[in-house]
């Protein structure tokens, strides 16, 4: 029955933290700062990311490219760790580090696998270009992207997988959404989709504070890309 899959991909395809701290770790080592902690910063920034989707969602603000939300929260928390001297174009190539996330181990290999079955996509809050950026250098097979700037709202807002599905012409049992996140597994759900939990129990480190595991019974719950890809029966590549 199920013709695409889709999936969220912060913290589910691939690992923001990590990719954050690292590339956050080198600039400011180039800048002289030897006890920069870099999981903190990649910590720091990704707080507010949320919040600043839930401005939008509430209508509190305009819907703005999420590059815009990290770039607000970038300038707040550089100078609490000691990056406050950084320029423009020095921020700006910074900000860019989203586009620039590195893969969870299983992530490629699975998604090719889904992708000899399935098409596959994925729904997230990233931009067009930060989609699109991001699969072309870590090898990501999307067969097209659906960002949040298609459908000018963020998930876990209704709007996002409606209009996925009206996009698709198929009917909502027909997709599929795979996802680190319970809730927005439940946001699929209410709209009629299928739906997969990745379990990312380490995505958020020491500020993990949920999604250690499925909360309710979805449609399939796995441990990886590779084992939702073993779930949905897809041929090994």
């Amino acid at each position: 029955m199920i013709r695409v899959v889709l999936f969220d991909t912060f913290g589910t395809i691939v690992d923001w933290r990590s990719s954050i701290a690292h590339e956050s770790e080198e600039l400011a080592l180039s800048k002289g700062l030897t006890n920069f902690d870099g999981d903190a910063f990649a910590r720091a920034w990704r707080a507010g990311y949320a919040p600043g989707m839930a401005r939008v969602t509430a209508g509190k603000a305009p819907f703005v490219s999420i590059d815009f939300i990290h770039r607000n929260r970038l300038d707040e928390i550089l100078p609490g760790f000691g990056l406050a001297m950084l320029d423009e174009t020095e921020r700006a190539h910074l900000n860019l580090a989203w586009h620039r996330l590195d893969p969870w181990p299983d992530s490629v290999s699975g998604l090719t696998r889904i992708r000899s079955k399935f098409m596959i996509s994925p729904l997230s809050n990233g931009s067009l270009m930060l989609l699109a950026t991001m699969a072309k250098r870590a090898g990501l097979p999307w067969d097209f992207i659906f960002s949040s700037d298609m459908h000018r709202a963020f998930k876990r807002n209704p709007a996002v997988y409606q209009n996925a599905i009206r996009l698709l012409h198929l009917e909502p049992e027909q997709i599929m959404m795979a996802a680190a996140h319970n809730d927005d597994l439940e946001a699929a759900r209410n709209e009629g989709m299928q739906t997969a939990y990745i379990n990312r129990p380490t995505e958020y480190g020491v500020d993990q504070r949920a999604d250690f595991a499925a909360t309710s019974k979805w449609n399939i719950i796995a441990n990886s890309v590779e084992d939702l890809a073993d779930q949905l029966a897809c041929p090994a590549i």
